[in-house]
C-alpha cells in the first residue's frame, strides 16, 4: 500500500526550524495529514528509523539520525492511538491483534520517489510500540563515496573482477554492511553478467538485479534458497547474511565452483571472520581458497561542514596519533603531520539540526587470502594471531583508517571514541 505524501507538506517542513514544534501544532489535524507531516519531516531529516513509544501519561517520538537516536516530542496518547491504526492499516497488520509482536511494511511516495517503510509493533506495558525501518533509495551511493581509502578501493576493484570467490563485509548491525554490499552490486552490474540476491528481507530494490526474500515459515531459509538460487545459473550471488551451518557451507561451495559470491558476517573485526566461519562448521581447508577477501567496517559521522571550527591538536593527542600511525606507508597520510596541524572540532547549527554532524562515512579494514594467509588458516589461527599475522602484511586497523579522517578533517576524535573507543 502506498501512501503520497504533497509537495506542500514537504515545502512546510523544509521551512521549520523545529521539526517537534511543527509536529505539535498539527497534532488536532486528521490523522492522515498528521502522519504525512511526521513522515515527511522524518524522511526529510535522513533518518533510518522512526520511533513510536507509549509512556504512562504520554508518547514519544523518536528519530535516529546518522545512527544516533534524538528525541522529538511527548505527546498525549489520544492522537497516537489514531496514527497507530493508520500506520498499522497501510502496513497490513491486524488492527485487532494487540498482544504479540507483527511486521509489515508500506510504500511512501515524496515527489513520486518510492520510499519503503518496514513497519515493527510490539506490546508494552503501556500499548502497542511501533517502528518504522526507512529505507530511502537515496541512501544507496557508490562504492567511490563511501569512505574508502583509495589502497583499498584498488583491492576491491581488482577482487570485483574474480569470476569466483567470497568476498565478506563484517561488522554489528547498522554499520552498513548491505550499503556497502549493494554499492559492490552496483558496480559489478553489467548486461552479460546474471546477478541473484537473497535477502531477509529485500531493503531496496535493484532494477537489473533478481532479488529473493527467504520465508523460514514456509520453509524458504538462506540454505534451501540458496541452492535454488544456484540451479539458476548466477554469475554472482549476494546472500544477506550467513546465519548457520547449512548456509555457511553451501555458500562456501557456491565460491569454490565458479561464482563470486557476496556476503555479511556479524564479527566484531575481519580477523574474526574466520574463526566465525569455523564456528559455523566450515572446514579449514576450504575456507581459503573460497575467500577472496573479508571487510570489516563501521559508520561515523561527519562533522558538519557549515558550522565545524577547526582547533590545534593537543600535544596529548598529537602523541597518541604519531604513535597509532607510526608504521604505516606514508603516502597513506598526503600532508604534513606535525604539532601545529589543526583537527576538526563539532558545533552544531540548523543545517545539522544543531548535533554538529551530518551524514556518515565508512571507516574500513581489510585483508586478502593470499596463499601465506591460505596455509596459515590451515594451522587453526586464534583471532588474535590472525590479526597481528594480517596487521604485519600490512593491513591498516579501522581505528587507524578512522585517526586518518580525522586528519583529513572529516570526523572528530570524539566521535571515533564513540565508535571504535579511545
Amino acid at each position: 500500500m502506498a501512501l503520497k505524501i504533497s509537495s506542500s507538506i514537504l515545502k512546510e517542513i523544509e521551512d521549520v526550524v523545529d521539526f517537534g514544534e511543527k509536529i505539535e501544532k498539527n497534532l488536532k489535524s486528521p490523522v492522515t495529514e498528521l502522519l504525512e507531516t511526521i513522515l515527511g519531516g522524518a524522511i526529510s531529516l535522513r533518518a533510518s528509523d522512526l520511533h513510536f513509544e507509549p509512556q504512562k501519561n504520554q508518547t514519544k517520538i523518536r528519530l535516529r539520525i546518522d545512527g544516533i537516536l534524538q528525541e522529538v516530542l511527548s505527546f498525549d496518547l489520544n492522537p497516537y492511538e489514531n496514527l497507530l491504526s493508520r500506520l498499522k492499516f497501510l502496513s497490513r497488520i491486524k488492527l485487532n491483534v494487540t498482544d504479540r509482536p507483527q511486521a509489515g511494511r508500506f510504500t511512501v511516495l515524496t515527489n513520486q520517489t518510492p520510499v519503503e517503510i518496514r513497519a515493527s509493533t510490539l506490546p508494552t506495558s503501556y500499548g502497542e510500540s511501533i517502528v518504522l525501518r526507512i529505507l530511502d533509495p537515496k541512501t544507496l551511493i557508490e562504492l567511490e563515496k563511501l569512505g574508502i581509502r583509495k589502497d583499498l578501493l584498488n583491492l576491491f576493484g581488482k577482487e570485483m573482477k574474480k569470476p569466483n570467490g567470497m568476498i565478506i563485509v563484517t561488522g554489528p548491525t547498522g554499520s552498513g554492511k548491505t550499503t556497502t554490499l549493494y554499492a559492490f552490486l552496483k558496480k559489478i552490474q553489467a548486461p552479460g553478467i546474471k546477478i541473484i540476491t537473497i535477502e531477509d528481507p529485500i531493503e531496496y530494490h535493484l532494477e537489473g538485479v533478481t532479488q529473493t526474500q527467504v520465508d523460514p515459515i514456509k520453509g524458504y531459509d538462506f540454505a534451501s534458497g540458496l541452492k535454488s538460487v544456484m540451479r539458476q545459473d548466477p554469475n554472482v550471488i549476494l546472500i544477506g547474511e550467513i546465519r548457520d551451518s547449512p548456509t555457511c557451507q553451501t555458500a562456501i561451495q557456491a565460491a569454490l565452483t565458479g561464482h563470486l559470491v557476496l556476503t555479511t558476517l556479524h564479527t566484531n573485526d575481519a580477523a574474526g571472520t574466520i574463526a566465525r566461519l569455523v564456528s559455523l562448521r566450515a572446514n579449514p581447508i576450504n575456507i581459503g581458497p573460497a575467500i577472496n577477501l573479508a571487510i570489516a567496517q563501521r559508520l561515523v559521522r561527519k562533522v558538519c561542514p557549515k558550522c565545524r571550527e577547526l582547533k590545534k591538536i593537543s600535544l596529548l593527542e598529537f602523541k597518541k596519533i604519531k604513535q597509532e600511525l607510526k608504521n604505516i606507508p606514508k603516502n597513506l597520510i598526503p600532508f604534513a603531520f606535525n604539532e601545529e596541524i589543526k583537527i576538526p572540532n563539532a558545533k552544531g547549527c540548523k543545517y545539522c539540526n544543531f548535533t554538529g554532524y551530518r551524514d556518515r562515512i565508512g571507516i574500513f579494514e581489510a585483508f586478502l587470502v593470499d596463499d601465506e594467509i591460505e596455509k596459515f588458516i590451515l594451522t587453526n589461527p586464534s583471532i588474535a594471531a590472525l590479526r597481528k599475522k594480517i596487521i604485519e602484511k600490512g593491513m591498516l586497523k579501522m581505528e587507524q583508517d578512522s585517526l586518518i579522517k580525522v586528519l583529513e578533517g572529516i570526523t572528530t576524535l570524539k566521535e571515533l571514541e564513540r565508535v571504535v573507543g579511545e
